[in-house]
């Protein structure tokens, strides 16, 4: 194994372990939820959806974050790297607060536009209200993710992250099976999760702030500088947002047995994607270092070697994805309708997993260099390959779930093939340019 190998692995490693386990929360709630009832997997199918409008808009206290502390290290400024971290808490706590009361007072009307209605409209009310009080913190876990990424530091992330989801699971039980609470001990299960996570995070980054002999106090040209960037991130998230959201409210209308199937699914997606996405990490973590100290060459290695690392771990997760799916559905559901809907939707998944490879690595590299614009326009000009094949299951519902997850494919395969055209353009290299101080 080379040494820029073993640097990448370092690094992608503890960050697969930290990405896995995020998406450890929505799997244990459909593994606990689906024992409750199809209307109650339905239910939460469509709160998770609705909440993920809101959390995956918020990624770019990420990715952003991650970028400018990386950017900065690089270029010796430590104390910018720092400040960097306080205003991605500073929205952080701003945003999740507008997040949660949107949670509270809107959960209803959300619901029903994603296409829920009676039983599964009233179990989705219910997780949404309970979950609200969460979110402020876990949008501290996105920025101090961030935080720990800029600072080519994965392990941390992965220590509270687990220690996290292991509380998630024994609320869960508790709540859940031992009080009857049903779906909203589900959700207050995971609130109380992301209250430990998101509060450890933030303590941890207050010391290394106070170390750099920073104020904790956002400055206003770094909550500029986020926000500038983060805007672009949000327009190209929402459009990511739109194909996920649009999916689940097809798989809604061809029935409860499709939307259930689609929601095992689509769990799995998310832990394969992140699974894929550490690879993504140390292509934008070392992207952004070397070009803040202004070493190009060195960007163009690292990020050649991240792809082809991630092509070869799509293989096996592909692989592994195909062979188990006609068994996993049996953990999440007894009902035979949402298994072969989950089946097949599991098959789809693991045969485009090769595509999602090409995709995460080409947004990681990307995104370190600080090319922010390439990657909205490459999301908002995948969804017409997607939309199309979706319209058409909507329109002769015959394919169903099958043409759900097909138009998933024709999304990603467009979004790899933008992104890969940028890469070997050679032009997203000037897109790195110094954040202001």
């Amino acid at each position: 194994m080379s040494p820029l190998d073993r640097r990448i692995l370092a690094l992608a490693v503890p960050a697969l372990g930290a990405l896995a386990v995020e998406p450890v929360y929505g799997l244990v709630d459909t593994a606990i939820v689906g024992r409750l009832g199809r209307t109650q997997l339905g239910g939460l199918a469509v709160a998770l959806t609705a909440l993920n409008l809101g959390v995956y808009g918020a990624g770019f206290l990420a990715m952003v974050t991650s970028q400018r502390v990386a950017f900065r290290t690089g270029g010796g400024d430590r104390a910018g790297a720092a400040r960097a971290a306080v205003a991605a808490y500073g929205l952080a706590i701003g945003l999740g607060l507008v997040l949660a009361a949107v949670a509270v007072l809107g959960a209803r009307p959300v619901a029903s536009a994603l296409g829920a209605k009676g039983a599964v409209l009233d179990h989705a009310v219910t997780y949404l209200r309970f979950a609200a009080p969460g979110l402020p913190f876990h949008l501290c876990v996105l920025a101090g993710n961030g935080h720990r990424r800029g600072l080519a530091d994965t392990r941390t992330s992965l220590r509270i992250l687990v220690v996290a989801n292991v509380v998630n699971i024994v609320l869960e039980v508790v709540f859940v099976y031992g009080l009857d609470l049903g779906l909203a001990g589900s959700a207050l299960g995971t609130t109380c999760a992301q209250v430990l996570s998101g509060t450890w995070f933030l303590l941890g980054s207050a010391r290394m702030v106070a170390v750099a002999g920073v104020r904790w106090v956002p400055r206003r040209d770094d909550v500029v500088d986020l926000l500038r960037g983060g805007s672009v991130i949000v327009v190209r998230t929402l459009a990511l947002l739109a194909a996920l959201t649009l999916a689940t409210a097809v798989a809604a209308r061809l029935g409860e047995g499709p939307l259930g199937g689609h929601q095992v699914g689509i769990q799995v997606f998310f832990l394969l994607a992140l699974c894929l996405d550490a690879l993504a990490v140390p292509a934008a973590t070392f992207v952004a270092d070397s070009l803040g100290r202004d070493d190009p060459a060195a960007a163009r290695l690292v990020a050649a070697r991240c792809i082809r690392l991630s092509l070869l771990a799509s293989t096996v997760t592909g692989g592994i994805t195909v062979l188990v799916a006609p068994l996993l559905p049996r953990v999440f559901s007894d009902a035979p309708d949402v298994r072969r809907a989950a089946t097949v939707a599991l098959l789809v998944c693991g045969l485009f997993q090769p595509l999602a490879a090409l995709a995460f690595a080409f947004d990681g590299v990307l995104l370190g260099a600080g090319d922010f614009s390439t990657l909205r326009r490459a999301m908002l000009l995948a969804l017409l390959p997607f939309a199309m094949p979706a319209a058409l299951t909507l329109w002769l519902r015959w394919p169903g779930i099958a043409g759900v997850w097909l138009a998933l494919a024709c999304w990603l395969g467009a979004r790899a093939g933008l992104l890969a055209a940028r890469w070997r353009s050679g032009a997203w290299l000037p897109a790195a340019v110094a954040p202001p101080a």
